[in-house]
Protein backbone atom coordinates (compact mmCIF):
# COMPACT_ATOMS: atom_id res chain seq x y z
CA UNK A 1 0.00 0.00 0.00
CA UNK A 2 2.01 2.98 -1.21
CA UNK A 3 1.88 6.26 0.96
CA UNK A 4 1.68 9.50 -1.20
CA UNK A 5 4.79 11.53 -0.72
CA UNK A 6 2.37 14.51 -0.26
CA UNK A 7 1.16 12.82 3.22
CA UNK A 8 3.50 14.22 5.26
CA UNK A 9 1.90 13.03 8.82
CA UNK A 10 1.70 9.86 7.32
CA UNK A 11 5.45 9.48 5.94
CA UNK A 12 6.71 11.11 9.79
CA UNK A 13 4.61 8.43 11.39
CA UNK A 14 5.91 5.60 9.19
CA UNK A 15 9.94 7.03 10.23
CA UNK A 16 8.87 6.87 14.10
CA UNK A 17 8.67 3.49 13.59
CA UNK A 18 10.45 2.29 10.80
CA UNK A 19 9.41 2.83 7.07
CA UNK A 20 10.19 0.61 4.10
CA UNK A 21 10.77 2.37 0.89
CA UNK A 22 11.23 1.80 -2.42
CA UNK A 23 13.20 2.83 -5.63
CA UNK A 24 11.99 2.51 -9.12
CA UNK A 25 8.87 1.87 -10.92
CA UNK A 26 7.92 1.09 -14.40
CA UNK A 27 9.80 -2.63 -15.36
CA UNK A 28 8.88 -6.12 -14.20
CA UNK A 29 12.09 -5.89 -12.07
CA UNK A 30 10.60 -2.83 -10.37
CA UNK A 31 7.19 -4.79 -10.11
CA UNK A 32 8.11 -7.95 -8.23
CA UNK A 33 8.80 -6.53 -4.55
CA UNK A 34 5.81 -4.28 -5.32
CA UNK A 35 3.46 -7.21 -5.50
CA UNK A 36 5.43 -9.14 -2.57
CA UNK A 37 4.72 -6.17 -0.67
CA UNK A 38 1.11 -5.92 -1.50
CA UNK A 39 0.54 -9.55 -0.91
CA UNK A 40 2.08 -8.92 2.95
CA UNK A 41 0.07 -6.00 3.30
CA UNK A 42 3.16 -3.37 3.59
CA UNK A 43 2.73 0.12 3.91
CA UNK A 44 5.67 1.79 2.16
CA UNK A 45 6.42 4.88 -0.13
CA UNK A 46 7.16 4.25 -3.38
CA UNK A 47 10.09 6.88 -4.85
CA UNK A 48 8.74 5.72 -8.66
CA UNK A 49 12.33 7.11 -10.76
CA UNK A 50 12.70 4.97 -13.73
CA UNK A 51 16.27 3.32 -14.48
CA UNK A 52 17.33 5.36 -17.47
CA UNK A 53 15.75 8.57 -16.73
CA UNK A 54 19.30 10.03 -14.89
CA UNK A 55 17.35 9.82 -11.97
CA UNK A 56 19.02 7.01 -10.62
CA UNK A 57 22.53 8.43 -11.63
CA UNK A 58 21.95 11.37 -8.27
CA UNK A 59 24.44 11.88 -5.76
CA UNK A 60 21.82 11.58 -3.70
CA UNK A 61 20.84 8.01 -5.35
CA UNK A 62 24.39 7.00 -5.91
CA UNK A 63 24.83 7.32 -2.18
CA UNK A 64 21.83 5.16 -1.39
CA UNK A 65 22.31 2.29 -4.02
CA UNK A 66 26.16 2.63 -6.04
CA UNK A 67 25.09 0.08 -8.55
CA UNK A 68 23.24 2.88 -9.87
CA UNK A 69 20.29 0.11 -10.58
CA UNK A 70 16.47 -0.29 -9.54
CA UNK A 71 14.56 -1.50 -7.65
CA UNK A 72 16.41 -0.65 -4.67
CA UNK A 73 14.62 -0.72 -0.95
CA UNK A 74 15.52 0.68 2.71
CA UNK A 75 13.91 -0.64 5.89
CA UNK A 76 15.03 1.40 8.22
CA UNK A 77 18.76 1.49 8.26
CA UNK A 78 18.95 -1.44 6.26
CA UNK A 79 18.92 -1.33 2.34
CA UNK A 80 18.57 -4.15 -0.89
CA UNK A 81 18.97 -3.94 -4.04
CA UNK A 82 17.97 -6.89 -6.74
CA UNK A 83 14.12 -8.21 -7.01
CA UNK A 84 14.86 -11.38 -5.73
CA UNK A 85 16.44 -10.19 -2.59
CA UNK A 86 14.14 -7.89 -1.72
CA UNK A 87 11.41 -9.96 -2.38
CA UNK A 88 13.04 -12.89 -0.29
CA UNK A 89 14.13 -10.57 3.03
CA UNK A 90 10.29 -8.91 3.30
CA UNK A 91 8.61 -12.77 2.77
CA UNK A 92 10.68 -13.82 5.54
CA UNK A 93 10.98 -10.43 7.92
CA UNK A 94 7.08 -9.64 7.09
CA UNK A 95 5.31 -13.11 6.21
CA UNK A 96 2.92 -14.86 8.03
CA UNK A 97 0.66 -17.60 7.47
CA UNK A 98 -2.06 -15.51 6.51
CA UNK A 99 0.45 -14.37 3.17
CA UNK A 100 3.55 -15.46 2.35
CA UNK A 101 6.32 -17.28 4.06
CA UNK A 102 9.59 -19.06 2.85
CA UNK A 103 9.31 -23.06 2.52
CA UNK A 104 9.73 -24.89 5.96
CA UNK A 105 11.98 -27.65 5.34
CA UNK A 106 15.19 -27.76 3.32
CA UNK A 107 14.50 -29.58 0.28
CA UNK A 108 11.35 -27.25 0.04
CA UNK A 109 13.59 -24.44 0.26
CA UNK A 110 15.73 -25.83 -2.50
CA UNK A 111 13.23 -26.57 -4.78
CA UNK A 112 11.89 -23.20 -4.59
CA UNK A 113 15.83 -22.13 -5.31
CA UNK A 114 15.55 -24.39 -8.28
CA UNK A 115 12.48 -22.12 -10.05
CA UNK A 116 13.39 -19.06 -8.77
CA UNK A 117 16.92 -19.45 -10.12
CA UNK A 118 15.59 -21.16 -13.48
CA UNK A 119 12.98 -18.00 -14.03
CA UNK A 120 15.56 -15.53 -13.65
CA UNK A 121 18.43 -17.24 -15.49
CA UNK A 122 17.01 -18.62 -18.21
CA UNK A 123 13.92 -16.28 -18.58
CA UNK A 124 14.53 -12.59 -17.26
CA UNK A 125 18.40 -12.17 -17.84
CA UNK A 126 19.05 -14.69 -20.53
CA UNK A 127 16.30 -14.23 -22.92
CA UNK A 128 13.72 -11.35 -22.18
CA UNK A 129 16.36 -8.74 -20.90
CA UNK A 130 18.29 -10.23 -24.18
CA UNK A 131 15.83 -8.67 -26.11
CA UNK A 132 15.25 -5.32 -24.18
CA UNK A 133 19.18 -4.64 -24.61
CA UNK A 134 18.82 -4.87 -28.03
CA UNK A 135 15.56 -4.10 -29.12
CA UNK A 136 13.84 -1.41 -27.10
CA UNK A 137 17.33 -0.27 -26.14
CA UNK A 138 19.31 -0.58 -29.36
CA UNK A 139 19.98 3.01 -29.60
CA UNK A 140 21.82 2.34 -25.87
CA UNK A 141 23.54 -1.18 -26.22
CA UNK A 142 23.64 -1.54 -30.14
CA UNK A 143 20.76 -2.93 -32.77
CA UNK A 144 21.24 -7.20 -33.04
CA UNK A 145 18.74 -8.90 -34.64
CA UNK A 146 19.97 -11.80 -34.90
CA UNK A 147 20.56 -11.67 -30.80
CA UNK A 148 17.29 -10.78 -30.55
CA UNK A 149 16.11 -14.03 -32.43
CA UNK A 150 18.36 -16.15 -30.66
CA UNK A 151 16.54 -14.99 -27.16
CA UNK A 152 13.01 -15.71 -28.69
CA UNK A 153 13.80 -18.97 -29.62
CA UNK A 154 15.47 -19.73 -26.53
CA UNK A 155 12.82 -17.80 -24.34
CA UNK A 156 10.27 -19.98 -26.63
CA UNK A 157 11.99 -23.31 -25.49
CA UNK A 158 11.82 -22.85 -22.04
CA UNK A 159 8.24 -21.41 -22.04
CA UNK A 160 7.28 -24.80 -22.98
CA UNK A 161 9.20 -26.57 -20.09
CA UNK A 162 7.21 -24.70 -17.67
CA UNK A 163 3.78 -24.42 -19.66
CA UNK A 164 4.22 -28.67 -19.39
CA UNK A 165 5.06 -28.32 -15.35
CA UNK A 166 1.72 -25.32 -14.93
CA UNK A 167 -0.50 -27.69 -16.59
CA UNK A 168 -3.59 -27.41 -14.24
CA UNK A 169 -1.79 -25.99 -11.15
CA UNK A 170 -2.72 -22.29 -9.82
CA UNK A 171 0.87 -22.23 -7.94
CA UNK A 172 4.35 -23.31 -8.87
CA UNK A 173 4.87 -25.24 -5.61
CA UNK A 174 2.23 -26.13 -3.16
CA UNK A 175 -0.78 -24.91 -2.54
CA UNK A 176 0.06 -21.26 -2.09
CA UNK A 177 1.36 -18.26 -3.37
CA UNK A 178 5.71 -18.51 -3.32
CA UNK A 179 8.36 -16.11 -4.88
CA UNK A 180 8.61 -18.58 -7.77
CA UNK A 181 5.29 -17.62 -8.78
CA UNK A 182 6.28 -13.38 -8.54
CA UNK A 183 9.26 -14.58 -10.70
CA UNK A 184 7.01 -16.38 -12.88
CA UNK A 185 4.09 -14.79 -13.51
CA UNK A 186 6.10 -11.03 -13.98
CA UNK A 187 8.53 -13.04 -16.67
CA UNK A 188 4.71 -14.39 -18.65
CA UNK A 189 3.81 -10.46 -18.43
CA UNK A 190 7.18 -9.17 -20.01
CA UNK A 191 6.93 -12.36 -22.96
CA UNK A 192 3.21 -11.16 -23.56
CA UNK A 193 4.42 -7.78 -24.07
CA UNK A 194 7.32 -9.04 -26.15
CA UNK A 195 4.49 -10.77 -28.29
CA UNK A 196 4.96 -14.08 -27.14
CA UNK A 197 2.24 -16.35 -27.58
CA UNK A 198 1.35 -18.48 -24.15
CA UNK A 199 -0.04 -21.68 -24.58
CA UNK A 200 -3.54 -22.49 -22.85
CA UNK A 201 -1.82 -23.80 -19.68
CA UNK A 202 0.27 -20.81 -19.21
CA UNK A 203 -2.56 -18.39 -19.87
CA UNK A 204 -4.48 -19.97 -17.22
CA UNK A 205 -2.08 -19.66 -14.36
CA UNK A 206 -0.76 -16.66 -15.63
CA UNK A 207 -4.79 -15.53 -15.40
CA UNK A 208 -5.02 -16.86 -11.89
CA UNK A 209 -2.55 -14.51 -10.63
CA UNK A 210 -3.94 -11.87 -12.48
CA UNK A 211 -7.58 -12.05 -10.24
CA UNK A 212 -5.22 -11.66 -6.75
CA UNK A 213 -6.08 -8.04 -5.19
CA UNK A 214 -2.47 -7.31 -4.30
CA UNK A 215 -1.18 -8.35 -7.90
CA UNK A 216 -3.77 -5.69 -9.67
CA UNK A 217 -2.81 -2.83 -6.63
CA UNK A 218 1.12 -3.47 -7.07
CA UNK A 219 0.83 -3.03 -10.77
CA UNK A 220 -0.95 -0.02 -10.53
CA UNK A 221 1.95 1.50 -8.23
CA UNK A 222 4.47 0.53 -10.87
CA UNK A 223 2.99 1.59 -13.93
CA UNK A 224 1.19 4.96 -12.88
CA UNK A 225 4.59 6.60 -12.03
Amino acid sequence: MPVKMGDEREAVRMQEKGRIEFWGAGTMRTFRPLWVAEELGLEYILHGIGPRTGETQTPHYTGLNPKQKVPFMTDGSFGLSESVAISRYLIERYGTDDTMVLPSTIESRAREDEWVSYVYGELDETSLYVMRRHGDLSGIYGDAPAAVAAAKAYAEKHLNVVAQFVDGKEFLLGDRLGLGDVMLVSCLDWAVHYGFELTDSLLAYQGVHHGRDAYRRAYDANYSK
